[in-house]
């Protein structure tokens, strides 16, 4: 299984974080991925932030083609300009798309206090689960990093299945802990067909970019 990690598509519609456009693809190469992955049984789309290119650009053109997909918003920016709003997240669920929790802001879930991570790990999918309307037990983690203690939180706040980027673990379908190919934009159809072919040992050839 494929997992690949969209953050944004087209033209920001907010200031982004420094490092963050690395992340952000144009609405042509989201279309190349779509069709690349469209009939592939063992490749899956995840959608990290809210941002609101979410439901504007990719949503619709994911139901055009019959695809699902899940999206982990931030549960501190629903509403803020750039991200999704309730509305946005219920349009989500409506279509079949599944919710999960990015947390409530960027942070490293590794350097949490318990204050900090009841926050991050539980009220920011309580609030989600609200908004949405649907339960909210997956994650993905903002840093894309975790230990034993990182695990351990999301164990106990009943994750049901948690998203990283370490291409160490293992990509079976119904596995609980899934490793992710981060999209970035130098994306083409080269390196998607690269990394459908490669599974979950794919890597970037270079590195230090942005982390969300």
């Amino acid at each position: 299984m494929v997992n690949f990690a969209v953050h944004g598509v087209g033209r920001p519609e907010r200031a982004l974080d420094p490092g963050e456009d690395e992340r952000w693809i144009t609405v042509e190469q989201f279309d190349r991925l779509l069709e690349a992955v469209a009939g592939q049984e063992d490749a899956h789309l995840t959608f990290d932030d809210g941002n609101a290119s979410d439901v504007e650009v990719a949503l619709p053109r994911l139901v055009s083609r019959g695809l699902r997909a899940e999206f982990f918003p931030l549960a501190g920016r629903v509403g803020e300009r750039g991200y999704v709003d309730p509305d946005g997240l219920r349009q989500l669920v409506d279509a079949g798309m599944d919710v999960g929790s990015h947390g409530w802001e960027r942070r490293d879930w590794r350097r949490l206090d318990d204050r900090q991570a009841r926050r991050e790990l539980e009220a920011a999918p309580r609030l989600l689960t609200e908004l949405s309307g649907r339960a909210v037990c997956r994650y993905s983690l903002p840093s894309g990093r975790l230990d034993r203690r990182v695990l351990g939180r999301l164990r106990a706040a009943g994750a049901t299945r948690v998203y990283s980027s370490s291409r160490s673990l293992g990509a079976g379908p119904g596995g609980w802990l899934q490793p992710r190919v981060q999209v970035h934009r130098e994306m083409d159809a080269d390196w998607v067909a690269a990394a459908l072919g490669a599974g979950a040992g794919f890597r970037r050839p270079r590195a230090g970019w942005w982390r969300g």
